[in-house]
C-alpha cells in the first residue's frame, strides 16, 4: 500500500494519464515483460487481465517506481517513472496484492501517518482518516492496533491508505482478493468516486466481474505481451460475436427448428445448437439480416416462441479463447509494496526474480 498526493499543476499532463511504450523487464532468463505498450486515458479505468505470471503485477511494480524496467519508455501524469520517480510518488496512489499496514498502530494512526508523509495538515490528515475509515465501513475498529484487524478489515484498510492523498492515478492489483461480496462492492463504489472527481485508475483483476464493473477498457497481457485490448463489448466481439437464444412454447420443436435452420443455407446457421436440457435452442448470429431472418423462417413455419434474445459471450469465456487459460486467484506472489514519498525505488534484483520465477 502506499498512498499519493495528487498534483493538479503538472503542465505536461494530455489525454493519457498513463503511456507506455515497448517495456521490458528480465528476472534472469525470465522475461516479466516484452515489449509492452499501454495507454490510459485521464479519468477512466483500465482493466489488465492475464493469466498467473503473464506480468501484470511486474507491470504495476515499473510504473509505480518500484521496479526500474530494463527497456522502454513510461510515463505517468506527465512523468518519466526512471528520470522523475520523486515526482511521480506524489501523484499515485498503489495498492498491491497483500495487505501492507503497520500492525502496531491502529487502524486510525495508520492512516493519519500517511496524510502526514503526504503532507496534509494535522487538521486535513484527521479529516481525511476519519472520512476514509467511514466510506470503508472501519470506524468502530478505528482505535484497534491493526494487527488485531481480519484479513478482510486489513485490506480495506489498506485501500483507505493507498486513496488518502486523492491520488491522480491510483494502481489495483488484484485489490478484492479474499473480500466478501459486501465489502467488494464497497471498494468498487470508492473506485467509481475516486474516478468520477477525475482520478485515473489501473486495475488488474482476474474477477471477470470485477472488470466488467468498472472498467472502461480492457488490455489482456500474457507471457509479457500484450495479446488484446479494446472495450468489453469489442473483445467479447472479437471472440465469438453474438448468439441468438430461442426458447420455443414446445421443447419438443427444438429438433425440428433446428433442422428448418439448417436447411435454409444461412451463414453462420449450420452452427445452431439445441439445448435440451434447458429448452432452448442457440444460433449464432452474424448480422442484423441474418438475425431477421431466422425470426421470420421460424414464425413462418408456426413455431410458437415464448422467448428469445441475444447475448455476447461471457468475459470468462474471451478471457479463455484469448488467453488458452481460465481465470484464476492471485499473480506473481509479491505485493507492489509501500515505498514512502521520498523511498528509493527498492529494486532489490534476486528477490524480485524469485518472486516471478515462483508465480
Amino acid at each position: 500500500m502506499v498512498g499519493m498526493t495528487r498534483n493538479d499543476k503538472n503542465p505536461q499532463r494530455g489525454a493519457h494519464a498513463v503511456e507506455v511504450r515497448g517495456l521490458v523487464k528480465h528476472f534472469g532468463e525470465t522475461k516479466a515483460l516484452d515489449g509492452v505498450d499501454l495507454d490510459v486515458r485521464e479519468g477512466t479505468v483500465l482493466g489488465v487481465l492475464g493469466p498467473n505470471g503473464a506480468g501484470k503485477t511486474t507491470l504495476v511494480r515499473c510504473l509505480s517506481t518500484l521496479l526500474v524496467p530494463d527497456a522502454g519508455t513510461a510515463t505517468v501524469a506527465g512523468y518519466d517513472v526512471v528520470r522523475q520517480p520523486r515526482q511521480l510518488r506524489r501523484t499515485i496512489g498503489l495498492t498491491g496484492q497483500y495487505a501492507s499496514v503497520d500492525e502496531k498502530l491502529s487502524g486510525w494512526e495508520n492512516l493519519y501517518m500517511i496524510g502526514r508523509l503526504l503532507d496534509l495538515s494535522r487538521k486535513e490528515a484527521r479529516a481525511r482518516a476519519d472520512e476514509m475509515l467511514e466510506r470503508f465501513s472501519l470506524t468502530e475498529a478505528a482505535k484497534r492496533p491493526a494487527g488485531g484487524y481480519s484479513g478482510g478489515m486489513r485490506r480495506r484498510l489498506d485501500l483507505a491508505a493507498s486513496m488518502i492523498g486523492r491520488p491522480a492515478v491510483l494502481y489495483l492489483d488484484e485489490p478484492t482478493t479474499g473480500l466478501d461480496p459486501r465489502t467488494r462492492n464497497e471498494v468498487w463504489d470508492e473506485v467509481q468516486r475516486m474516478v468520477a472527481e477525475g482520478a485515473t485508475v489501473l486495475l488488474t483483476t482476474q474477477y471477470m466481474e470485477e472488470a466488467e464493473q468498472l472498467a472502461d477498457e480492457l488490455t489482456v497481457i500474457d507471457r509479457g505481451k500484450v495479446i488484446a485490448k479494446g472495450k468489453v463489448d469489442e473483445l467479447k466481439a472479437r471472440v465469438g460475436g453474438r448468439t441468438m437464444r430461442i426458447r420455443p412454447v414446445d421443447p419438443g420443436d427444438l429438433p425440428a427448428m433446428a433442422r428448418a435452420l439448417a436447411e435454409t443455407g444461412l451463414d453462420g446457421v449450420a452452427g445452431t445448437q439445441a439445448v435440451p436440457d434447458e429448452g432452448t435452442l442457440l444460433v449464432p448470429i452474424l448480422s442484423d439480416e441474418q438475425l431477421t431472418a431466422v425470426v421470420g423462417l421460424l414464425a413462418a413455419r408456426g413455431y410458437a416462441i415464448a422467448d428469445l434474445g441475444t447475448y455476447l459471450p461471457s468475459l470468462d469465456e474471451v478471457f479463455l479463447a484469448i488467453t488458452g487459460h481460465r481465470p484464476t486467484r492471485g499473480e506473481d506472489r509479491g505485493s507492489a509494496g509501500r515505498p514512502g514519498p521520498d523511498a528509493h525505488t527498492g529494486n532489490n534484483e534476486q528477490t524480485d526474480q524469485n518472486e516471478e520465477v515462483a508465480a
